[in-house]
């Protein structure tokens, strides 16, 4: 029997607000997957990591599912996603 439990998550305010990020950098080993979430100033060459999240190989690929699912949904109801060019060296913007 496959029975959906229905579970409260409490997040306090801090978390509740979010961060902003505009950079974010993923390595891995074996056993995780690190995604460091940054806010990079590009005209003071300096930058901040907002968030990090380690999961497990099996969870990111989980996460990766999710995001494409949500990419799909947000497409029919509002049109396709024009994708931004990839940064240049010294750019801002996500990378891999």
């Amino acid at each position: 029997m496959n029975q959906q439990q229905q579970i409260q998550i409490k997040i306090d305010d801090a978390i509740m607000k979010g961060v902003y990020a505009n950079m974010m950098s993923v390595s891995h080993s074996k056993e995780e997957f690190l995604l460091d979430f940054l806010n990079v100033y590009p005209l003071q060459q300096a930058g901040i990591a907002t968030s990090r999240v380690i999961v497990s190989p099996g969870h990111m690929k989980r996460i990766v599912n999710a995001l494409q699912d949500n990419l799909k949904k947000y497409e029919a109801s509002f049109g396709k996603i024009q994708e931004a060019d990839a940064p240049t060296s010294g750019e801002v913007g996500f990378r891999g």
